[in-house]
C-alpha cells in the first residue's frame, strides 16, 4: 500500500515522507526541481503539465495520495494542479488528501472558521485555494481537504527564516500585531495528514495550532525559542498597507481534532522549547 506525497521535496512534504517511511509505509514522492534526500521511490512533476500528473499516479500506483504542494498564487500550479491530480486519482482509484490553506478565508466576519464556513477569498493565494478546493470536492467527493495555517518548524519553515532574517538584518520589515493565524508544527501537521489519510474520513477539516497568535508574537516566540534578539522585530499594523490577505483568520480545529490521535499543539506550547 503506497502513498505518494505530491510536493514531498518541500518543507511539509520532506516531512510526511521522513513519518510516512519511518511508520513502514511504502513511499513515493514527487519534485519540482530536484529529489529530496530520503530514500524513496522519487519522480519529477511540474504540475503545469496537463498530462504528467497522470502518469506519475499510473507508474506509482498509489493507495493514497496526500498533495503537499506550495505553489503560491501560481494559478497554474495552486488551482489546476490539484484538479489534475484529483481527476488521476478518481481514474485509478486512489485516495486523495488534499492541503488546503486558512488564506481562503477574508478575516471580516471575526472570530473562529470552522469548516462550514464557505471561503470568501481576498488574494490570488487564497482565490487559487479556493478554486482548488471546488475541483477536489467536485471530482472526488471522498477526498480529505485539510486547510491548514503557518507551518512552523526549523529553519527550513518560512516563517522562521523571516524571523531570522530580520534580527539578523538581512532583511527589512514589520510584524503584524493586527494579523491573527492558528500556527502549526510542521510534526503535528504531518502526522494528522497521515492519520486522517489512513482514515474513511472525507470532506473538510481544519487542522490549525490551539492558540491564536500575531504574527508579531509569533516571531517573538520564534526569537526566544532560538535564542535570537527579540527586540530587533519591529510591530506594525498589516491596516497601515495595501497588502492583499485577511487580516484575522482563526480556524477552529476542535471538531476534527476530537477525531484525531495526535493533538495539533499550539505556538505557546511547541515554541517554549527547541523543536
Amino acid at each position: 500500500m503506497t502513498v505518494l506525497i505530491v510536493g514531498g521535496s518541500g518543507f511539509l512534504g520532506a516531512e510526511l515522507v521522513r513519518q510516512a517511511a519511518a511508520g513502514g509505509r511504502a513511499v513515493a514522492a514527487t519534485y519540482a526541481t530536484r529529489p529530496g534526500s530520503s530514500p524513496v521511490t522519487w519522480h519529477a512533476l511540474d504540475l503545469r503539465d496537463p498530462d504528467r500528473a497522470d502518469a506519475v499516479v499510473a507508474e506509482a500506483v498509489p493507495s493514497v495520495i496526500i498533495n503537499a504542494t506550495s505553489g503560491g498564487a501560481d494559478w497554474e500550479v495552486t488551482a489546476e494542479g490539484p484538479a489534475r491530480l484529483a481527476l488521476a486519482a478518481a481514474r485509478y482509484g486512489c485516495r486523495l488528501v488534499h492541503v488546503s490553506s486558512d488564506a481562503v478565508f477574508s478575516g471580516t466576519r471575526g472570530g473562529l472558521y470552522d469548516e462550514i464556513c464557505y471561503p470568501d477569498p481576498v488574494s490570488p493565494y487564497g482565490a487559487a485555494k479556493a478554486a482548488a478546493e471546488t475541483s477536489v470536492r467536485y471530482l472526488t467527493p471522498d477526498a480529505v481537504i485539510a486547510r491548514t495555517s503557518l507551518i512552523i518548524g526549523g529553519i527550513g519553515s518560512e516563517h522562521v527564516r523571516l524571523v531570522h532574517d530580520l534580527v539578523a538584518g538581512r532583511r527589512s520589515g514589520v510584524l503584524f500585531t493586527d494579523d491573527f493565524r492558528c500556527p502549526v508544527h510542521v510534526g503535528d501537521l504531518a502526522a494528522a495528514l497521515l492519520e486522517l489519510a489512513a482514515s474513511d474520513e472525507r470532506g473538510v477539516h481544519h487542522l490549525g495550532g490551539a492558540h491564536a497568535v500575531s504574527r508579531h508574537e509569533l516571531g517573538l516566540l520564534i526569537a526566544r525559542r532560538d535564542g535570537l534578539d527579540a527586540s530587533r522585530l519591529v510591530p506594525g499594523l498589516r491596516a497601515d498597507t495595501a497588502l492583499p490577505g485577511a487580516l484575522d483568520v482563526r480556524l477552529d480545529s476542535r471538531a476534527t481534532q476530537r477525531k484525531l490521535r495526535i493533538p495539533l499543539r499550539g505556538a505557546r506550547d511547541f515554541l517554549a522549547a527547541r523543536t
